[in-house]
């Protein structure tokens, strides 16, 4: 009986010691993987997380004086007069800028391309150059190139003059038109953004209030109408004071719209459906539409290419009723000294920037 107990803890002490030894083994381990060879030991390293590129990090900036860049805020501050530079990285770039640089051709503005970035210089600029300053990566696949929307780089440059609060504009009696179904804006832009701007009616005289819901203003853009009505009619200008100093916007006459957006509603008129020979008649093809967009007239007939004909096109503005405006155009076909090639079918295609519209009539023998 003792001789069992003799051996049970005999083998007891033999688990116990190995149990220790694989534990000690193990801890060794561990630390064999903290040393580097020679001796030293190891700081853990964690890898380092990539930060997220795009619109947060601008490649947009501003040359200054001795080499030195700033890259630039959604809007900056700048002294006309001044030659202003800007970067913006990368092989292939694509610029935009205020619209009148490229209207009168401006020879102050000129764009360089090297091999790691795009350069824009404006010499002389003023304060007509304040407005919006993008530029953006160029992705191309072949032939075919697109924006690449994620490397898109703005800056509202103000060019701030104390003679000239508001953005010269070319236009000195400018019009805006006004829809029920989205906002209007009367552009008086201005070129310090801390100026106060104030909207006034020049008849009867009086001063439109902001107002939250609508009525605000933008500095980059003006004076917002978020539903206007035919209440806003008129002639109006805006008002801008900065250290005391008050001056005036051009005007802005505002028309309110009868007509809706989308293709053209066209009506054809002849002034006769039946002719002889030797007769002369017209066909009228008149579209109601919205003031500012253009109409493009084309006409299909049966004597084309081999009778001559005379197509006179034009276009008016005119109220309708309530102080609406609508733009009246139209274009007239005539036709002299008919012959037998001119009786048949006249089409007229009435096309603008929504779609277009075709409509025709008959001119028989009589």
């Amino acid at each position: 009986m003792k001789l069992w107990v003799v051996l049970c803890l005999s083998l007891l002490w033999v688990e116990l010691q190995y149990g220790i030894c694989q534990q000690l083994k193990r801890r060794k381990d561990v630390g064999e993987n903290r040393i580097r060879p020679g001796g030293k030991r190891m700081k853990m390293r964690h890898p380092k997380t990539k930060e997220a590129g795009g619109k947060g990090q601008s490649l947009l900036t501003q040359v200054l004086d001795k080499g030195r860049f700033l890259r630039l805020n959604p809007t900056t501050t700048l002294t006309p007069g001044k030659t202003m530079e800007l970067r913006c990285k990368g092989s292939n770039i694509g610029w935009s800028y205020p619209t009148n640089l490229d209207t009168f051709n401006d020879s102050r503005l000129s764009i360089k391309q090297s091999d790691k970035y795009s350069q824009l210089i404006l010499t002389s600029p003023s304060a007509a150059d304040t407005g919006q300053y993008s530029c953006w990566v160029i992705l191309c696949d072949g032939t075919e190139c697109e924006k690449d929307h994620d490397r898109s780089y703005v800056s509202y440059i103000y060019f701030t003059d104390k003679d000239n609060l508001f953005v010269p504009s070319a236009i000195h009696f400018e019009i805006v038109y006004l829809r029920p179904d989205q906002p209007a804006v009367v552009p008086c832009r201005v070129t310090e953004p801390q100026a106060e701007a104030s909207l006034h009616r020049e008849v009867p005289p009086e001063e439109i209030a902001e107002n939250a819901t609508l009525v605000t203003y933008d500095p980059t853009k003006g004076f917002i109408l978020q539903s206007p009505g035919p209440e806003f009619q008129g002639v109006f200008y805006c008002k801008a004071v900065s250290r005391g100093t008050p001056q005036i916007s051009t005007k802005y006459q505002l028309l309110y719209v009868e007509v809706p957006s989308g293709p053209p509603f066209v009506s054809l008129g002849a002034s006769t459906h039946s002719a002889r020979g030797g007769d002369n008649f017209n066909l009228s093809c008149t579209v109601l539409g919205e003031p500012e967009v253009d109409v493009i007239f084309t006409w299909t007939y049966p004597g084309q290419d081999q009778r001559p004909v005379h197509i006179q096109t034009s276009w008016r503005l005119v109220n309708r009723g309530m102080g609406y405006t609508t733009r009246v155009s139209q274009s007239v076909l005539t036709v002299e000294d008919v012959e037998t090639i001119d009786f048949g079918n006249y089409i007229c295609k009435a096309k603008n920037q929504h779609g277009e519209t075709l409509v025709s009539t008959n001119i028989i023998s009589n």
